[in-house]
């Protein structure tokens, strides 16, 4: 996304009454006062950074980022005909918001356009029956490898632990008793009631239910990664940034403090 020269001294958060440039399209930047206005007036204004300092003009890049990446969908939904009404309301999970990384993630969240198109761009994308069973077998190792649990006997009732997380000498001294018995270990009194059952180990064999999971699951974080690949791609060829609007995290802009 490339920043064009503009006359004139630019206001803050970029030139006055400019977004961005949309397939050479100029775009007025008067949503983008809107959610900031609003943001002032909503009920956790008090989080917000002072205004006039660097991390209020990274807010604002910020912001006008996720409406610039609404505004392509938008633009992008007409070019495909999409029909925006069917795309459903989402509430991402910490994972898949990661994944798009914050600002696609909001953009997802509060726009159909935005939603319909990562639709579109993904709809041929999907997690092979390999793949699957690969996945399930790397989890499936990695958890077997930790789940052991005891279920333990104590004054204060009854209830399961893993033994990496009770004290050393406690964890030592159940081992060493037979099961059932009460040991006293540094002002810990429990008894090993039984070995909770582990869970059966994943790989190729597992159920089908567990395979076609897996699968659900890789075909998701694959259709996210495609999609922010597919906007990175369109970003960069069809929006043209204005100064004070970049990227917040564009190394060249003066309030990126991130540095290496």
């Amino acid at each position: 996304m490339n920043t064009p020269e503009v006359t004139g001294p630019p206001a803050r958060g970029g030139a006055t009454g400019l977004l961005g440039f949309l397939d050479g399209r100029p775009l007025p930047r008067t949503e983008l006062d809107r959610r900031l206005a609003a943001l002032r007036a909503g009920p956790r204004s008090s989080a917000l950074p002072a205004p006039g300092t660097a991390e209020d003009r990274q807010l604002t890049r910020w912001v006008a980022q996720v409406v610039l990446t609404e505004e392509l969908c938008r633009a992008e939904a007409a070019a495909r005909d999409l029909d925006c009404s069917a795309a459903p309301l989402a509430r991402l999970d910490q994972r898949a918001a990661v994944e798009l990384g914050s600002i696609a993630a909001a953009a997802y969240e509060g726009n159909a356009a935005v939603r319909a198109v990562f639709a579109a761009v993904t709809a041929e994308v999907d997690a092979t029956a390999a793949e699957a069973a690969a996945y399930r077998t790397a989890v499936g190792a990695a958890t077997n490898r930790t789940t052991t649990r005891w279920r333990l006997t104590t004054p204060d009732g009854d209830f399961d632990a893993d033994p990496a997380t009770l004290p050393a000498d406690l964890a030592a001294a159940l081992r060493s008793a037979p099961p059932g018995a009460v040991v006293e270990v540094g002002g810990w009194t429990a008894a090993l009631a039984e070995p909770v059952s582990q869970p059966a180990p994943a790989g190729p064999e597992a159920p089908t239910g567990a395979l076609t999971e897996a699968a659900a699951h890789l075909r998701d974080c694959a259709r996210r990664i495609a999609f922010v690949r597919w906007l990175d791609q369109a970003r960069a060829r069809r929006l043209t940034l204005v100064p004070g609007l970049e990227h917040p995290g564009d190394p060249a802009q003066p309030d990126n403090y991130h540095r290496h």
